[in-house]
């Protein structure tokens, strides 16, 4: 009994107006996922197969139409029959090893993978703008064999078995008529050519591994988790093509004097009771440097004063948030005799007009939002 096979959409989670990029991104984080070299869940290659027959229709053009328009069944009445053709097998490829680096004799022109790095800075640094250096691996052409995998003094051949072609063509006659199969050259992965004699340094593959460090600019403002690019610093194309880029992943550390919500900073600063009551100039820091503050007789607990312009600059536009300070006001726990005797005369020696009402917290915390 034949089984319904599960909408190629559905299967690789992408909806069905998704682009190029969607789609192949999607397949290879399946595939990295669900390969039966990785995966231990007993389904993994029964599940990997279905992804990659649903990559194979939905990254190509003409099938996708066919499909769009008539399901599984116009597939299979075109002669159609899932296969591990060429461009499915390079993109299972890149999944692991990003764009062939290091494929194996597989030698179609390609770009470059991307390489991710990573660097921390502070949030003083990340509100300052700041330089770092940055190490990474990446391969680059072979200079032995100017990235050509030969050997010196030798060159590439043909494969025989296809002709250079890269893929072989299997014709099948059936009632419906022929049907044409096409698939990736075994001999030659589907170069077409290769090495007569593969070269010692990089083995034939045409690329080395090399430490490499950039100078890195750290832009001011910049959030955590962000990446700068850095074009052309990747890894090497096979056969002259183009480099990767270089992702630099940002972390930002926490400070524990601040909080960061967007471009705003937020911050507290402790006042006694007696210094909440009688005013005091206290130094606050900030991103920037200590900045003095005021605070006026009667200063309220959950007050917010805010620092204009202090706060995070806005990445790649102009201007800086705010730093806004909480106010805590602390309460003593333990209280000698003498203490408490002066407390209770300052409670006897208060009236209404002492706890005069103010403007109320959240009426202060709205004014400080706006």
């Amino acid at each position: 009994m034949a089984t319904t096979k599960r909408d190629y959409y559905e299967v690789l989670g992408v909806p069905r107006g998704a682009d190029d990029g969607a789609i192949k991104k999607a397949f290879r984080r399946l595939a990295r996922e669900l390969h039966p070299d990785v995966s231990e869940a007993p389904d993994a290659e029964e599940r990997f197969k279905e992804v990659v027959e649903a990559y194979e229709v939905l990254s190509n053009s003409e099938r996708r139409d066919v499909y769009d328009r008539y399901g599984h069944e116009g597939l299979r009445s075109g002669g159609w029959a899932p296969t591990f053709d060429f461009g499915s097998v390079s993109d299972l490829f890149s999944a692991f090893f990003g764009d062939d680096v290091f494929g194996g004799g597989r030698r179609r022109q390609a770009r470059g993978a991307d390489v991710v790095a990573e660097v921390e800075v502070d949030l003083v640094d990340a509100a300052q703008g700041a330089k770092r250096t940055v190490p990474f691996q990446v391969a680059v052409e072979c200079q032995t064999c100017s990235g050509s995998g030969a050997a010196p003094g030798t060159s590439l051949v043909t494969c025989k078995s296809c002709g250079g072609a890269g893929r072989l063509q299997q014709i099948s006659r059936t009632v419906f008529g022929e049907f044409v199969r096409a698939q990736t050259c075994p001999e030659c992965g589907g170069a077409g050519r290769f090495p007569e004699k593969p070269c010692e340094d990089c083995g034939g593959a045409g690329r080395v591994l090399e430490e490499r460090a950039l100078e890195v600019e750290i832009p001011p403002g910049i959030h955590d988790g962000q990446r700068i690019r850095i074009s052309g610093e990747g890894h090497a194309g096979s056969l002259g093509a183009r480099a990767g880029d270089v992702y630099v992943l940002v972390r930002v550390r926490p400070d524990a004097r601040f909080v960061r919500e967007g471009n705003d900073v937020f911050s507290t600063v402790d006042l006694t009771m007696s210094e909440a009551a009688l005013g005091k100039r206290v130094t606050i820091p900030t991103l920037y440097g200590d900045a003095e503050l005021d605070f006026e007789p009667g200063t309220q607990p959950g007050e917010i004063r805010v620092l204009r312009g202090r706060g995070m600059p806005v990445l790649q536009g102009y201007g800086r948030g705010d730093h806004r300070v909480l106010v805590n006001v602390a309460v003593p726990r333990r209280l000698t005799d003498e203490q408490r005797r002066l407390l209770e005369e300052f409670d006897r020696l208060s009236d209404e007009g002492t706890y005069r009402p103010d403007e109320g917290f959240f009426e202060k915390l709205k004014s400080a939002f706006r």
